[in-house]
């Protein structure tokens, strides 16, 4: 067994360890929680493609719309100074909004590495193949794993320029005082001159946010249901999902879209030879998807320590891509 294989198999040791451990605290605690970051297996990558194909998900055809009608919009906030950069996607997926943009750099002749960051592994492989396929030209390092760490490893492969791509909405997956500690620890691993262009939902008709949430069909449910099933094969658990329902809330004031599932009757489940128990009606915390004020956008920016050099809307004017820049 040679050394790379070794430390796979020590890394995929800790991940499953660590899955573990997040997974009994989690459900150990008062209220009960599971962080989204797990719902990304396989099945749960294909779910997710589904979730953003909904006509109801409005998110990604508006950050799509933003990646394909102002693509040098984007490549004029960032290339301003046309130094060779690191572009770094955090949470990569299959970079089908990126993808444009990428396109559009290679095409210009701009000098760049593309580091894709997931956690999930069938994702960057699924992303690695298409890219190699549709962008022949373009120099891709894939990075498996949480972001920070994977930050601290494009950081040792390279002392270029960085420039951060966090889309989808995907900070609205923390809570505001969560948010507010990511961004000043991205800050914290960045250099200056070093950019962020991070995606934000905004606050809109509330009816419109809820709906792209609590689709008709059932894909976002089995999306989170999903998650039990993977407790279910990788922990040893024993799950009734017949026992568990879906819960979607918007609160239209603080902008918390929150999701949960419901336990339908007094229940106990084992995981791992750990009893969890579960009151009929009790909770367990899913998911936020945070949607921000313009003024929300800009306090988080200056709170956490970066300067906003500009923003790009969508044609609704319900998405915004906002471009910081680290001055320190």
């Amino acid at each position: 067994m040679n050394l790379n294989t070794k430390t796979q198999i020590k890394n995929n040791h800790n991940k499953a360890e660590n899955f573990f451990l997040d997974i009994k605290s989690g459900l150990q605690n008062t209220p009960k929680k599971l962080s989204s970051k797990y719902f990304y297996d396989e099945i749960g990558d294909e779910l997710f493609q589904k979730i953003m194909a909904m006509p109801e998900y409005y998110l990604t055809q508006c950050e799509l719309d933003i990646f394909k009608n102002k693509t040098a919009e984007i490549a004029d906030l960032i290339t301003s100074d046309s130094s060779p950069f690191d572009l770094i996607e955090l949470g990569a997926g299959d970079a089908m909004k990126s993808s444009y943009f990428l396109k559009y750099l290679v095409d210009k002749g701009t000098d760049f590495t593309y580091m894709p960051i997931d956690i999930s592994g069938n994702i960057l492989s699924i992303l690695q193949e298409k890219l190699e396929k549709n962008i022949p030209e373009l120099h891709t390092v894939c990075l498996e794993g949480e972001y920070f760490e994977m930050l601290n490893k494009a950081a040792a492969l390279s002392s270029r320029r960085k420039v951060i791509l966090f889309l989808g909405g995907n900070i609205g997956n923390m809570e505001l005082e969560e948010a507010y500690h990511f961004c000043s620890g991205l800050k914290q691993n960045l250099a200056a001159g070093d950019q962020l262009l991070i995606g934000f939902d905004l606050k809109k008709n509330p009816h419109t946010i809820l709906n792209a949430y609590n689709d008709k069909t059932g894909i976002t449910a089995a999306f989170n249901l999903n998650l039990l099933t993977r407790i279910n094969r990788e922990l040893d658990a024993d799950f009734d999902l017949k026992e568990f329902q879906h819960y979607q809330t918007y609160d239209p004031v603080s902008g918390a879209c929150r999701s949960y599932l419901v336990s339908l009757v007094d229940q106990v489940v084992t995981i791992d030879q750990t009893s969890i128990s579960f009151k009929e009606n009790e909770l367990i915390d899913m998911e936020v998807s945070q949607k921000f004020s313009e003024e929300d956008i800009k306090e988080l920016a200056e709170k956490s320590g970066f300067e906003i050099k500009g923003e790009i809307r969508d044609s609704k004017n319900w998405f915004i891509d906002s471009v910081w820049t680290v001055t320190k």
